[in-house]
Formats: C-alpha cells, structure tokens, sequence
C-alpha cells in the first residue's frame, strides 16, 4: 500500500541542510483545517488531532457543534497521502452506538483528551515507519456527511496532516545569515581596493540566495519540501518572516485600507489551509463519488473501537509532544472552495503567505526592508566621514593619509551605494512588477515605481558612465582613472579590460526574468520556458567572453551558472499540465534541493578564501613549485599589485643558488669594462635595467663612474599595474621613499666578499 513512499526513505538524508523534529515522538497531527464545502450541519471552532506512535494512542482537542436537527447522516472518511488513497471507508452513523447517532443529536462537543487505540485495530502496521521521518508531509484526511435520505452534503471538513519534520529552519535562516554577514564583513575589508574579489563574490552570495528565493515564485506545483526549503532564503529577498499581530504588517494594513486597498490581510493560521486544492499538498481532491466509491477499511472494527474504548480518559501523551502538536495546531477554520476568493494561487501569493505576509503587503515589506538598508549605510558612511573630519583636525602628523582618505571618501561611498542596489536590484524588480498587477493600494504603486527608478537609475547612470569613457577613448582607461575605478569599479573591475561590459548581461538577465515572474503569473509553461532560455544565454556569455582577469573567477561563475541552468530545467516537472505524480515531484524537488545546498557550500568555502584563510596554509601546500600566481591567491582579496606585479624579496622558500660566476659586484671603475651592447645603467634616466625584458639575451656594456648621481632614480609600477587602494597611498609613501631613493650597495661596492644577488625591492626601476 505504501511501497511507493517507501521508496523516499533515505531521500530525507539527502538534503544538506538537516531539519529537526517539531515534535519529540513520532507522531501525526492536524496542522490545518478547512471547510471543503459551506456549512449546513456541522460547525467546528477547533480540531486539534494527533496520532503517537509510541503508545498508540490519540490526543485530541475539539470544538464543534452539531446545528441542524432530523439529519440522518452516513460518514466518509478519505485519507490522501501523495495522491495516494490508502484509506477511504463510509459508515453509517445510524449504526454506531444502536442508533444514538440516528438521527444526529444537536449538541454542542468542546474536549480535550487522550485515548489509547486498542491492538486489535492493528494501527501501527498500516502506517510506515517513513510516514513519521519524512520531511513536510503531503497528506490530508477528509470527513464527508451525506444525508441517507436525498445525498445532501451536510459537512465536509479537511485536516492536513503533519509529522513535525519540515526543510524550513529558523537554523538554517540564521546560518546562511551569518554567511553574508561573514562575506559582508571580508567585503568591507577588501572593498579599499576595487578589483579584489571580495566584494564581488557578496554579491554573488546574496544573488544565489535571491535566485532560490525566486524559483518558488512561478505558476509551478512545486513539492511540499522544496517549497519548505526556498523560504530559508526568503530573508535575502527583504521577505522576514511575520505574523498577524507584527507591528510592521499592521501598520502595512492599514495604509493599504486608507489608500483604496481591499485585499486580505494577513491570516493568523496555517497558510497551508488556503493553498489551491490542485497543488501540493492536497495534490487534486477526489470527487465525491470517488470518495463514495471504496470501502477499503470499513472491516476494521469501528464498531467495537468506539464501543470498547468508552471514551474513558488515559494520559498517555508526554506534556512535552502535545505542546508541540499544539503551536503546529490547526488554529481557525476557514471555508475554501474552488470559488472561494481566498484561495492561494502557486507562485508569490503561496510564497510569502507561508511566510506570514499577506499578498498585498509583499512589496511594502520589501520597500521597508530597503529603506532600512539605505538608512543604516547612510549612517555608516555619515560616521566614517565624521571620523575622518574630527581625525584631520586632532592629529595633524597624520594629516598627509587623513587628507587622502578624505578625498578618496566620495569614491569609497559610491561604490558602496553601486553595490546595494545591485544587492536589492532582484527583490525590488520583482516585487515592484507584482504590485502592479494586483492594484490595489495606489500609495503602495506609487511607491512602488519610484523605488524601482530609484534603483535602476542609480544602476543605468553607472553603466553609461563606464561605457562612455571606454568607448571615447579605451576600455583600459576605466582601470587607470583611479577615482573612477574606486566610484564605479563594482560594475567592470573583475573583469579583464576587454570585457568590461559583461556585468551587462546579467543585469539584463534580472530584469527580464523579473518582467515574467510578474507578468505571466497565469502560466507556468511561458515562465520555466522564458527563464530557461534566459539563463542559458547568461552561461553562453560566460562560457564565449570568458570575461573574468583569472581561471578561477570563470570557472566558479560558470560553476553557478550551469547550477542555475540545471535547476530551472528541473522544474519542467513541476508544470500542472504534466500532471506528473506527488512523488516524483518531491525527489525532484529534493534534488535541486541538494543541488543549490551544494553551491551554498562553495560560496562559503569561496568566503573563506576571500578573507585570508589560505594565509594559515604553509605556503609549500598552496601551489605546486615554480607555479606562478593565479586565481588562488586573487581569490584571497588580494590586489594585483600585491600578487602578481609587486616584487618579492628572496625568502627561504623561493631561494635559488646563484652561479659563482654571475653572483659578482659590479665593476665600480671607469676603467672596468665589459663587452656587449648595452648599459645596466642608463645615463639618461639614472636607473638600472635589472629586471627589464631586454631583446636577443643579456649582456653589459662600460659601466658608468662610481661618482654617477643615482638620487633621481625612483621605483614605480607601470599604470597597467597600478591600482587605486587608499591604504597604500600618501600613508606609506614617507616611509618608503628613502629607501627608494638608495643606490643597491652591491652595486657601487668593490669588496668581493660582500657581494650579493641584490634584491627586487633594491631594483631602481620595475616594469
């Protein structure tokens, strides 16, 4: 009967992300209950149902009413687990009890209990071990009262039944939280030099939780579990979550009530009670006659169940498992129906109700959640600025970096106001579309349309900038402009010169997939299709430009790339018109689960790198002997400069033993010559050519007196090579300038025994 749910037993192991039970023991309970049909004969305030598996026993808490009097009813009980029909049995009332059910007394039933379920009802053998393991349940039971006489439907109640497990945790929400703050936190650090990965690979964490936050927001049936698991990410989407009584949420209501806006508000109860009876976890309800149709169980001893059990109360369930039945509870009762307007339609509406935020106040949440994010980086930067200003007046032998910093200052800020709204640029699109097309709160569009230019004008602003002064002169002038670099590098400056536009494509990317999120809400198919296709070219671009200044930079944007490529292929299988079944859908969903768990785990180990952690691995371990430097030590934060074009010092690791006969003092007489073409140093610009690239092969030439003046002669990189960082600016050009200013002593000396390879520091002019 449950072989084919047996088969997801391991599948819960899979996911990397571990959920915890709600509960202490396996048990069943009720996490919603609805009305399927208006009311006649039955009215319910509260029912509260668990099964434990532990003792087999049942604690209950009801309140109902029975309203309607001469009514002989027959009862239908129908469990769905997966779309599966294991239990579906109808029974009439008027033989229960030699008839006190018949006709069905007016009385009013308000209890709560426990009861043990005798063994001969062989309960725990009909119910798999997998039913109490397996993460956010798809199952629902169903009771039916027909009138025997005219086959009226007198009450039809649904319960959703739960097993406390679920893939949403606040755990799991507070550890990819401290994620971006632990990338937020090395992003900051580095952001003092533009072209270190750091602050790029921010927002590529945050992207990556935005874009599984959105998958769950198209006309899909998607899994219980996937969609479980896409709301630990809401957060990065501005999407906190709230209940009826947040002050937030109330305060959202009511300005929404005072501009011309009639939608609903937030529930108190499980939004899973209003989701559409087609989707997951109701999984397309059974027709009436199809209900009337089985009666697989109605031998199993109803009869003798409720006569032998007397209703005598035994305290058989642990306090601690009903107080955890009792927050799942089921809460109000609602009516829905196929045309109830309160019905949750997949896509946005499901999403942020499950969340505790009502339709309408989607974008509100996230307009406040940005507004609070543009306060709080003002005030940041209003400190640092006040820092500066009150450091510059107190402490004037300081003055030279102080001064620089205060004119680097403006740059700094622009590119961190650049990077936010690259941040909020996916939430804001998405949700300010959506509002549109519910109209229903003018103030709310109103609001709406000047965040969304707000932030893609800053964005466009950027971006003609950039291209306009790469295509009135050359894209390398965008890396030689230091204060254009420091203000606008976050859009280009990871990019080699060449490519300094491909942060283009995948801004396009986001508004276009926002444009269909929004607007063909009403068709899943157009969607899947239309982001497919999207993301597709976004991999094209990346695998054709290969834009990135490092191997590894391509590879791990690639690596996200062909992440997200796979997973909206996936979702194929989510379309309603496949009608694929409920567990297919929830191995699927599990899978792109794992998928996307796996490329969190890269982004984190990407953070650690970023911040320096390679530093603690001996430097034999980092790269294979006689390896230059690469993508690793980028992705450490480190600047160009630092890296790959600052000369090194001999160390103990990199020392080569010299030849006798090249490790010599240069000659230090006018009349000590040697034989070839060239000079090592240059009468004209006072330096050496050590360590330049000279044509055919090295060779000297008669070198110059000893008495030549060297003081002019400084060390410099080439502007291909220099970048922008204030911490290496006017602070450390004083202490380094006399050190630039000295002649090598090994090569003015004439004592043999004092003779060196001279180092690369030493070198007066460094290509």
């Amino acid at each position: 009967m449950f072989a084919r749910i047996a088969k997801l037993r391991f599948l819960p192991l899979l996911l990397t992300f571990s959920s915890w039970a709600a509960a202490s023991d396996d048990s069943l309970f009720t996490s919603s209950v609805t009305y399927c049909s208006p009311p006649e004969s039955l009215l319910i305030q509260q029912f509260d149902v668990a099964y434990f598996a532990k003792n087999q026993s049942i604690w209950f808490n009801i309140s109902a009413a029975s309203v309607d009097s001469n009514v002989n009813v027959t009862a239908n009980v129908m469990l769905n687990v997966y779309g599966m029909h294991p239990v579906n049995f109808t029974i009439n009332l008027c033989s229960l009890f030699s008839g006190a059910l018949c006709p069905l007394p007016m009385y009013n039933f308000t209890g709560s209990d426990s009861i043990p379920l005798p063994s001969s009802l062989g309960v725990s053998d009909k119910i798999p071990d997998i039913t109490f393991q397996i993460p956010d349940l798809e199952a629902y039971a169903q009771l039916t009262l027909t009138e025997v006489n005219t086959g009226v439907l007198k009450a039809c109640v649904q319960a959703t039944l739960s097993n406390g497990w679920s893939a949403h945790q606040v755990a799991v929400e507070w550890a990819t939280g401290a994620l971006a703050l632990l990338a937020l936190l090395s992003a900051v650090y580095y952001s003092f030099t533009p072209d270190t990965l750091a602050p790029f690979r921010l927002f590529d964490l945050l992207y990556l939780y935005q874009w599984t936050a959105s998958t769950a927001f198209l006309d899909l049936n998607y899994s219980s579990v996937y969609q479980a698991f896409t709301t630990n990410f809401a957060w990065a989407m501005g999407l906190f979550p709230a209940s009826a009584t947040s002050p937030i949420q109330i305060s959202i209501n009511n300005m929404r009530h005072l501009t011309g806006g009639d939608m609903a508000d937030t529930t108190g109860g499980s939004a899973v009670a209003l989701v559409n009876r087609k989707l997951s976890p109701y999984n397309a309800i059974a027709s009436s006659a199809s209900l009337a149709s089985s009666n697989q169980y109605a031998g199993i001893g109803i009869e003798k169940f409720w006569t032998s059990s007397n209703m005598t109360s035994a305290n058989y369930v642990s306090g601690i498992s009903v107080a955890s039945v009792q927050e799942l509870s089921a809460g109000d009762v609602q009516l829905v129906t196929p045309s109830s307007a309160n019905v949750l339609q997949a896509g946005v509406p499901i999403y942020v109700n499950f969340i505790g935020i009502s339709t309408a106040n989607s974008f509100m949440t996230v307009f406040l959640v940005v507004l609070m994010i543009a306060g709080l980086l003002l005030a940041v930067l209003s400190v640092g600025y006040c820092i500066l200003a009150a450091t510059s007046r107190y402490r004037r032998r300081t003055e030279g970096c102080v001064a620089d910093w205060r004119y680097r200052y403006p740059s700094f800020a622009r590119a961190w106001l650049l990077r936010i709204c690259l941040i909020v640029f996916t939430p804001v699109a998405i949700f300010a579309f959506y509002q549109w097309t519910l109209k229903d709160s003018w103030l709310s569009i109103f609001l709406s349309v000047i965040l969304f230019l707000a932030v893609v004008g800053y964005i466009l602003y950027s971006i003609t900038l950039a291209h306009r002064l790469a295509f009135r002169s050359t894209p390398s002038e965008l890396y030689t402009q230091p204060d254009f670099l420091a203000s606008y590098g976050p859009l280009y400056a990871i990019y080699r010169s060449e490519r300094f536009y491909a942060t283009t494509p995948l801004i396009l990317a986001i508004f276009v997939k926002a444009l269909f999120i929004a607007f063909s809400q009403a068709n899943g198919v157009v969607q899947v299709v239309a982001i497919l296709v999207v993301e597709c070219m976004v991999l094209a671009s990346l695998l054709v430009l290969r834009p990135h200044k490092s191997r590894g930079a391509d590879v791990l944007a690639t690596y996200l790339a062909i992440t997200r490529v796979l997973c909206t292929g996936l979702m194929i299988a989510f379309l309603e018109s496949l009608n694929l079944g409920a567990i297919p859908r929830v191995v699927i969903g599990i899978v792109i689960a794992v998928i996307i768990s796996v490329a969190v785990i890269v982004m984190f180990i990407n953070t650690l790198v970023n911040m320096g952690i390679m530093r603690l691995v001996p430097a034999r371990y980092r790269r294979r002997p006689g390896a230059t430097p690469g993508g690793l030590d980028a992705e450490k934060g480190a600047g160009i400069d630092e890296k790959d074009c600052r000369p090194r010092n001999p160390t103990p690791e990199r020392n080569i033993p010299l030849d006798p006969d090249v490790n010599q003092p240069y000659p230090g007489s006018p009349s000590q010559t040697v034989t070839d073409d060239h000079s090592l140093y240059s009468e004209e610009s006072g330096s050496t050519t050590l360590g330049s690239l000279i044509p055919r092969r090295w060779s000297m030439q008669q070198s110059q007196t000893q008495n030549h003046s060297r003081s002019n002669s400084q060390s410099q990189y080439s502007p291909s090579q220099s970048n922008y960082s204030p911490s290496r600016s006017n602070c450390i050009s004083d202490a380094s300038s006399p050190r630039q200013s000295v002649p090598p002593s090994s090569l003015r000396t004439q004592s043999p025994s004092h003779s060196r390879q001279p180092t690369i520091d030493e070198h007066s002019s460094f290509p």
